[in-house]
């Protein structure tokens, strides 16, 4: 019996426990549900005296069956699984523009976001007479990826501390070209065209002006934004909003027009092609004004220039750029010293490649700009200097004129009598007068002379002076007081001829 308790005790230990019928079905496998043992013979002879031993029916071997291992296993893949999700969901209790998000993934977040506020209802009341649209026929757009990537930031699932946030508010913005065909075609009534304000060009007055503009009406976009916006954060997906008329300003200012006809007018004033600071081709307003078009750009006024009108312009120009060089003229002394400039000295020039100059031109008009820069060439001019000189012989009473070593004239004239001789020696005129009264009107003083009106005079030594004489043509006979007289046309000549500095040798 010892045996056949330890031996069903083993038994015991070995046979797992998984429900309430599997020992039992073990056991009607070995040898029925009505007996747990089976007789054996320990030396039965065949007369049946000998006594009967019990002893218990072994097991066949069976697989452990280790269930709690499989639901450990079990909840710790959920446990992973939930850890997981925490790292890409956004936590309970975020909104957005009033739409629960919490649990979301950013992408669902944005679609919910994106589907409350373009289907947002708005009934339209007053004037409306409950016609109604919705977000998306508004054109309504809220940046709901932006919005749901910064709600997963800051309010992540895994971030306990971040569930249930504040609410986030979004920016709701309308097209104004959807939103405004949209409520037109349900309050048209409401709706005036505002006439914006223009600007053209004055032929008559060759400059540009400005019509002013009008105002319209129609329904507040801002408000119905506002109100969208408010109607989306408190979660509601209806709305209404008063469909009542609100002044619309042109879509061209006043201030617009007039501040770009201010623009285009001193454009006027200094438009054309230039060669350095010089204003070589002006181009006179109204051909400006054929160039140019003033067309409305979005509440703006933009410039647009005529490349191809600019091109007739641009044919024309070396015809009226290109030149010649100009060459300089100057009266010098022996020692080079240049007394006068006869003929300042002008640079030719040469246009140079003009093959993108439309371009370039209309460019720099729609920007405003209006002074457009050639490219020349320059031509260098070259430079003739003559030596002029006054030569007074005393002994023939005549004078010559010298340039460069020929003479160009010579005439007779009156040197100094005797007790007033003119001086000889080399000299140049150091003062030009074109007319002089000579001498004292009291006749009793020194130099006991007065001749009134003396023309053309040069002094070239002291006192004395060439000058011309209307009182005698005694030509060839010493006769003044020590200066050289001549007729007043010759004097007259050599005046013009002679610059201040040109030297006088006075000989025998």
């Amino acid at each position: 019996m010892t045996d056949l308790a330890t031996a069903a005790g083993a038994s015991t230990e070995e046979s797992p426990i998984v429900d309430g019928t599997d020992g039992f079905a073990d056991m009607t496998a070995a040898g029925g549900m009505d007996g747990a043992t089976t007789p054996i013979d320990a030396g039965d002879d065949g007369s049946g005296d000998r006594p009967v031993e019990w002893a218990p029916t072994a097991d066949a071997p069976k697989k452990k069956r280790h269930v709690g291992r499989w639901v450990g296993i079990g909840l710790a893949a959920i446990a992973l699984g939930l850890g997981a999700a925490s790292t890409i969901l956004i936590a309970p209790g975020t909104a957005i523009a009033g739409v629960p998000v919490g649990g979301m993934t950013v992408g669902a977040a944005a679609e919910a976001v994106n589907s409350h506020v373009s289907g947002m209802q708005i009934t339209l009341t007053g004037q409306g007479s409950g016609n109604h649209v919705t977000g998306s026929d508004l054109g309504a757009h809220i940046d709901a990826t932006k919005l749901a990537e910064q709600a997963f930031a800051k309010h992540p699932m895994w971030n306990i501390t971040s569930w249930m946030s504040a609410p986030i508010s979004g920016t709701i913005t309308l097209d104004a070209r959807a939103a405004e065909h949209a409520l037109r075609a349900q309050v048209p009534s409401v709706y005036q065209d505002a006439t914006d304000a223009t600007v053209s060009f004055d032929a008559a007055a060759g400059k540009y002006v400005t019509t002013p503009g009008k105002s319209g009406s129609g329904i507040s976009l801002a408000a119905l934004t506002d109100a969208i916006s408010t109607a989306a954060d408190k979660g509601d997906g209806s709305m209404s909003f008063p469909a009542s008329a609100t002044p619309v300003a042109p879509g061209i200012t006043d201030k617009t027009a007039t501040d770009t006809a201010a623009r285009l007018n001193t454009m006027l004033s200094t438009i054309g092609f230039y060669v350095g600071k010089e204003r070589t081709v002006p181009v006179d307003p109204a051909t400006a004004a054929s160039w140019i078009r003033v067309t409305p750009d979005d509440g703006s006024l933009s410039i647009q220039a005529d490349q191809a009108a600019i091109q007739k312009a641009v044919d024309g120009l070396a015809a009226k750029v290109n030149r010649a060089p100009v060459n300089a003229t100057t009266v010098v002394n022996s020692s080079g010293e240049v007394l006068q400039n006869l003929t300042p000295g002008v640079n030719g020039r040469q246009l140079g490649d003009v093959s993108g100059a439309a371009a370039g031109f209309a460019s720099q008009l729609q920007g405003g700009d209006g002074t457009f820069a050639l490219p020349v060439k320059d031509t260098p001019f070259s430079s003739t200097a003559l030596l002029r000189k006054i030569d007074v012989n005393l002994s023939t009473e005549t004078l010559t004129v010298t340039e460069n070593g020929n003479v160009v004239d010579s005439w007779l004239v009156s040197s100094g009598r005797e007790g007033f001789a003119t001086h000889t020696g080399s000299f140049t005129v150091n003062w030009k007068l074109d007319t002089q009264n000579m001498g004292n009107t009291d006749l009793t003083k020194a130099p006991f002379y007065y001749q009134p009106d003396v023309k053309w005079v040069m002094y070239f030594n002291g006192d004395e002076a060439l000058h011309g004489v209307y009182w005698h043509d005694n030509w060839g006979t010493p006769m003044s007081h020590g200066c050289v007289g001549m007729p007043e046309y010759r004097a007259e000549w050599l005046f013009d001829w002679s610059p201040q500095g040109i030297e006088v040798n006075v000989h025998y």
